[in-house]
């Protein structure tokens, strides 16, 4: 396993971390614990989590799991995201932030969370108010260091300059979707993310299973997250993302590579990402994910995988300058 300086935190993690959404669901706790351990083997010391997985079984599966290894770990979770059906059971209120933190904490009996992320952007609530209650949870030594998810670049700009003014604690790691599939966080939220050091683990590397082999051309027997969550059908349901899992799949098979492992060696070299989020039901679907970090990334093995789906529209629409940037690139890589 490689590691890798996380940001400018100075905290050293694994280049893969290992996501519990499964855990308390798909994965019951005997199968968590297989797969924690296998992790663990591997060298992983990263893990995140959230409240919202599972409604918080999650969570208090993996307390269970790093007891005995906490100081080795790295481990995150995040608040915002609906935790019951009542009116204040989410969002990033000072309210919510500080209930949602104590309980975290007594679920992962722990006395502190590495990395406590806002799951999701609120309109509801004034920046300013979540970042203050961040900067007295990271005071109080709750919490090492704060990031955001499924924040657009815009949004975590104004996040850090309300920070940076007000001398409260900035965010130092984000967790934007990424894949082969969906690239659009290559405009700007990953140059972002490089221009201010920040850490980036990224998640849905395999696209929801549709870049894992499984997909035979028949969408009724794709995976079953695609089959059965309609969050997933909506995510990853246009037809142009079906061929280009046909164009990927037979491509990886051609040059003599599991899709999986060749997945997320893709999104781990992308110079922005510290580490992509793996996830898995149990330890035989685990194992081609970890086996990504004996891939050796080639130029020229990037660049043939990339044209495999529409590179996104540059962000300010001069797609000449990307040209002649990537030109000078080749060149100098020669």
């Amino acid at each position: 396993m490689k590691y890798c300086f996380l940001g400018k935190t100075g905290i050293e993690v694994s280049s893969l971390c290992m996501g519990t959404m499964t855990f308390g669901r798909e994965a019951d706790k005997a199968a968590s614990k297989d797969i924690f351990k296998r992790c663990r083997d591997a060298g992983i010391n990263f893990f995140d989590c959230a409240n919202v997985y599972s409604q918080g079984r999650a969570e208090s599966i993996l307390g269970d799991l790093i007891s005995d290894c906490r100081n080795e770990l790295v481990v995150n979770s995040k608040f915002g995201s609906p935790m019951g059906s009542g009116p204040n059971s989410r969002g990033g209120s000072r309210r919510h932030l500080m209930s949602s933190l104590e309980a975290s904490l007594k679920r992962l009996n722990t006395e502190y969370i590495d990395i406590y992320f806002l799951h999701r952007f609120d309109e509801h609530t004034p920046l300013e108010d979540t970042l203050r209650a961040l900067d007295d949870v990271v005071a109080q030594g709750k919490v090492r260091y704060t990031g955001v998810s499924n924040f657009a670049a815009w949004q975590i700009a104004k996040a850090l300059g309300i920070s940076a003014c007000s001398g409260w604690t900035s965010f130092d790691c984000i967790q934007p979707m990424y894949n082969l599939i969906k690239r659009q966080a290559e405009v700007e939220i990953l140059p972002h993310a490089r221009s201010e050091k920040l850490g980036v683990i990224t998640y849905n590397p395999l696209g929801g299973g549709m870049l894992s082999g499984k997909y035979t051309g028949d969408r009724q027997s794709d995976s079953a997250r695609l089959n059965d969550d309609d969050m997933y059908q909506k995510r990853y349901g246009d037809e142009w993302m079906f061929d280009t899992t046909r164009r990927f799949t037979q491509f990886a098979a051609e040059h003599g590579y599991h899709p999986v492992s060749l997945a997320v060696a893709w999104v781990s070299h992308h110079p922005a990402v510290t580490a992509p989020i793996l996830g898995a039901r149990n330890v035989a679907q685990l194992e081609d994910a970890l086996r990504s970090v004996d891939i050796q990334m080639s130029p020229e093995l990037y660049a043939d995988i990339c044209r495999l789906t529409p590179t996104p529209p540059s962000a300010t629409d001069r797609s000449e300058e990307i040209v002649q940037a990537q030109e000078k690139e080749a060149q100098r890589i020669k």
